[in-house]
């Protein structure tokens, strides 16, 4: 054992409550840009007040979400890129929340490092406040944990937290759904957030590339580049097609995959039928199963395959749906239907 020749500190220990301090100054901007009228509070209270007045319909649900963004966060490691990584963690709550036709209506987040570094911290806040803006809601609050010793250096976590809003008349929940019902299908951005400790083992430890390397399935965009690409967020999308009263299922696609996904919003009874060539895959879906001989039916398991969201209505309902997600600057796709 040794004496210490000083007082401990706390600053001494690993934690900086001072670059704590900054990294709140310096994300304060971004989270401002996110907020609406419905929000009553500032940072730096010790809770994120939101009213609901203007909102209330006549049996109003709050449906809440939380999510990571898993090991996508070595990616921004590897590359050092941390603007991003910040709208995927919106996106994996944000997208859960609409599928109930919800309207997201704020998003909280927590991120925990080793030593905070107030400007990587500012980046981070930056993308999880453009993936609010994205996704029309506001960011209202947050915890930063400073934890020397149980994270590497450089490194951090990141979880979120969205909570929304819908009328429980216009709650969507599959029960509705019947046979003959059509699968329409919203393309994802690529990726996503799944599937990053397979991507990683594919890409870095088998084929030994690194982040700057080309992905010629993608025109030949960096490798880094192609594994970043943000989540899309689909709340404009949702909005347009739940105001025509026609949706009666809403699937995030996520990891397990379309058919992992699409089932859980189904009836007891009824089962998908997927027409895996009505839609084109993006490039990178390709690379990876080229690079690491992936199997079709763990492609199918593990990824998205380039559709995001999944949506279910009658038949005639189609064209009247498609049109709507055009007005969102969208592109719905027949994708199959319910058996």
């Amino acid at each position: 054992m040794t004496q210490e020749k000083h007082p401990m500190t706390y600053a001494a220990a690993g934690v900086n409550i001072a670059e704590g301090e900054r990294a709140v100054d310096l994300i304060r901007g971004a989270a401002k840009s996110t907020f609406s009228p419905n929000v009553l509070s500032g940072l730096g209270g010790f809770s994120g007040l939101f009213s609901i007045k203007d909102l209330i319909k006549n049996d109003p649900v709050l449906v809440s979400g939380t999510d990571g963004v898993g090991t996508k966060l070595k990616l921004a490691f590897m590359t050092g890129r941390n603007d991003t990584i910040g709208i995927d963690a919106v996106a994996m709550c944000v997208n859960d929340v609409l599928c109930t036709g919800a309207k997201p209506l704020f998003f909280l987040d927590y991120i925990a490092t080793g030593r905070i570094e107030p400007e990587k911290i500012a980046d981070v806040i930056g993308g999880i406040a453009e993936g609010c803006r994205r996704a029309d809601c506001a960011l209202i609050g947050g915890e930063m944990a400073e934890m020397p010793g149980f994270y590497a250096d450089g490194e951090y976590d990141i979880a979120g937290f969205s909570v929304g809003i819908v009328d429980r008349s216009e709650l969507i929940d599959g029960s509705k759904i019947a046979k003959g019902d059509i699968l329409l299908g919203a393309k994802s951005s690529g990726l996503h957030s799944n599937g990053f400790s397979l991507i990683r083992r594919v890409v870095f430890e088998s084929a030994g590339l690194g982040v700057s390397d080309p992905v010629p399935e993608e025109n030949g965009r960096q490798v880094g580049d192609v594994l970043l690409e943000p989540t899309k967020i689909y709340s404009k999308l949702v909005s347009e097609l739940t105001a025509t009263g026609k949706v009666k299922g809403i699937a995030h696609i996520t990891g397990g995959g379309l058919e992992g996904n699409a089932v859980r919003i189904l009836p007891a009874g009824m089962k998908l039928s997927i027409d895996w060539g009505s839609w084109k895959r993006p490039g990178v879906f390709d690379f990876i199963q080229r690079l690491g001989k992936v199997e079709e039916s763990e492609m199918k398991k593990v990824f998205n395959l380039g559709i995001g969201m999944v949506f279910t209505a009658s038949s005639d309902s189609a064209e009247e749906l498609i049109s709507a997600a055009a007005r969102a600057g969208e592109e719905l796709i027949r994708i199959g239907s319910v058996e």
